[in-house]
C-alpha cells in the first residue's frame, strides 16, 4: 500500500534529532562516487513527480545513466545510515523538509550548492523556503522541491446544509480566526448532530504553533516549548476538545475515512500535499471539496529538498540535473501529479496550476496556496525541534484520544522535555 504523505510526515517525526545528528560523523571517509555516465537519485514515495523524474531520466539520457531510486521505510534512517557507513551512497539525494534543521549541522557531508552557482537561482523561490536549507556556516545544501502551505478543507454541501458559509471567499472571510472557526464547529454539531469540524486536536496545536515564528529550541539551544507562544497552541487545542467540535476517530483509519466519506467529518485542517491524500483515500469524494484560508493566518507543514551529497564525482552536473528538475514548470508538474505544492512562485501563474481541479468542484486551488505559501512567517527551525516536540505532542494527543487532564498532561510533557533536553545538552 501506498504511504501517504501525512504517514511519511508521521514516520520521519518518529526519530529523533538525537539519533540524526549521531548518524555522521565529521571525519567519516567518503568513497569513491558515480561517474557521469553512472548517476543515483534517492527519494521516497510521493517525493517528486514521477512524470518529472521520467523526463529527467530520458532528457540526460544521452550522457548520464540516471537511477532514480524510490527508498521505502525509514527514509532518512537509511540515509544516515548509508552516509555513515561509506557506501553506495547516492550522488543526489532527497532531505525532508521536517528533517532539515537534523541535517544542517553536518553541512559538510554535502555539497555546497552555493559553489555551483545556486545563488544566481535564488530569486526564483520562495525566501523562507531557500533559507530553511542554508546551515550556519553559510553554506546551502538543499534546493527546494516543495512547501506545504495550509488550508480549510470543507465539503460545501455539509456546510451549506448546517447554515454555514460555504463558498471558499465566505469561508476565508467568516471563519478568519480560530474563534470564528470554533463557532462555525459548534454550530454544525448543533445542526448534524454528530458531525465534526475537526478530526483531532494535534491539527489545531501544530497550524497554531506554526503560524508564529518561535518553536521549541532557540539559537542558543535553549528550550523555548515552554513560551507563551507554545502554551497558546496548546490552550487552543484544548478548548477544541472541550467545545466537542472534534472526533474521537484516529486519523487515516476506516472508520475516520468513512466518515469523511459519510459527510461525518466534512472539514481538514491540512496542508497542500493533503490534495493528493484526498484523492487517494476517499475517492468517491471527488467533486464535493473546497479549500479556504486557514483560520488565523498562514501556516506551513513540510515540503521537501534536493541534495548533492560528497560522494558525487560530478557534482557540476548533478546540480544541473537538479535545477532543470526542480524548475518551475516542473514544479508544476509535481503539484499536478502528486500534490508537492510548487516553491517557485513562477509556476503560480503557468496554465497548469490555473486549471480548475474537478476533485475539488472545479476551484482553482492555486488561489488559496498560492497566496498562503508567500506570507509563510519565518521561524528557526532547531535541530532539537522534533526530539522536543514529541513529549508535548503525544500528551496532548492522551489528552484529546484518552481525556486526560491538560493540566496534568501539560506538567508530564514538560518533565519529559526536562529529561530529553538534559540528554541533548539543550538548556531547560
Amino acid at each position: 500500500m501506498r504511504l501517504s504523505r501525512r504517514g511519511l510526515l508521521r514516520a520521519g517525526l518518529a526519530t529523533t534529532a538525537a539519533s540524526a545528528l549521531g548518524g555522521l560523523t565529521a571525519g567519516c571517509a567518503v568513497p569513491t562516487g558515480s561517474t557521469g555516465r553512472n548517476m543515483v537519485l534517492w527519494y521516497w514515495s510521493g517525493g517528486l513527480s514521477d512524470t518529472v523524474v521520467k523526463n529527467a531520466t530520458a532528457r540526460y539520457d544521452a550522457d548520464v545513466d540516471l537511477k532514480a531510486i524510490q527508498i521505502g521505510g525509514y527514509y532518512r534512517s537509511k540515509l544516515l545510515t548509508t552516509m555513515a557507513g561509506g557506501a553506495h551512497i547516492p550522488d543526489i539525494a532527497g532531505l525532508k523538509g521536517e528533517d532539515m534543521a537534523s541535517y544542517l549541522p553536518n553541512a559538510d557531508q554535502f555539497v555546497d550548492l552555493r559553489d555551483l552557482g545556486a545563488d544566481r537561482y535564488r530569486d526564483q523561490y520562495l525566501p523562507w523556503k531557500w533559507d530553511q536549507a542554508i546551515a550556519d556556516d553559510g553554506s546551502m545544501i538543499g534546493f527546494p522541491i516543495d512547501c506545504g502551505p495550509v488550508a480549510h478543507y470543507y465539503q460545501p454541501a455539509v456546510f451549506e446544509k448546517a447554515g454555514l458559509p460555504f463558498e471558499p471567499a465566505d469561508v476565508s472571510r467568516e471563519l478568519d480566526t480560530w474563534d470564528a472557526f470554533f463557532d462555525a464547529g459548534e454550530r454544525l454539531k448543533r445542526a448534524l448532530p454528530g458531525t465534526y469540524i475537526l478530526t483531532d486536536v494535534t491539527s489545531v496545536f501544530d497550524m497554531s504553533v506554526n503560524q508564529g515564528t518561535r518553536r521549541y529550541v532557540d539559537k542558543d539551544r535553549n528550550f523555548i516549548g515552554d513560551g507563551e507562544h507554545v502554551r497558546t497552541a496548546w490552550a487552543r487545542a484544548v478548548d477544541a476538545k472541550r467545545r466537542r467540535i472534534v472526533s474521537d476517530l484516529v486519523s487515516g483509519t476506516p472508520d475516520q475515512l468513512s466518515a469523511v466519506e459519510d459527510g461525518k467529518l466534512p472539514s481538514q485542517l491540512n496542508a497542500s500535499w493533503n490534495t493528493g491524500d484526498l484523492k487517494l483515500g476517499v475517492p468517491k469524494t471527488k467533486g464535493r471539496w473546497r479549500v479556504a484560508d486557514c483560520p488565523g493566518g498562514p501556516s506551513n507543514i513540510g515540503g521537501s529538498f534536493l541534495a548533492i551529497t560528497r560522494a558525487c564525482r560530478e557534482p557540476e552536473r548533478a546540480f544541473e540535473i537538479i535545477t532543470w528538475t526542480l524548475n518551475a514548470a516542473n514544479q508544476a508538474q509535481g503539484f499536478v501529479d502528486a500534490g508537492l505544492f510548487p516553491s517557485s512562485p513562477a509556476s503560480y501563474t503557468l496554465p497548469k496550476l490555473r486549471e480548475p481541479d474537478p476533485f475539488f468542484g472545479g476551484q482553482a486551488t492555486i488561489d488559496v496556496f498560492g497566496p498562503a505559501a508567500e506570507k509563510i512567517p519565518v521561524a528557526y527551525n532547531s535541530p532539537y525541534d522534533v526530539a522536543l516536540s514529541t513529549p508535548i505532542k503525544d500528551e496532548l494527543k492522551n489528552v484529546g484520544v484518552l481525556g486526560k487532564n491538560p493540566e496534568r498532561a501539560w506538567e508530564d510533557a514538560m518533565s519529559k522535555c526536562r529529561r530529553i533536553a538534559k540528554h541533548l545538552g539543550v538548556s531547560f
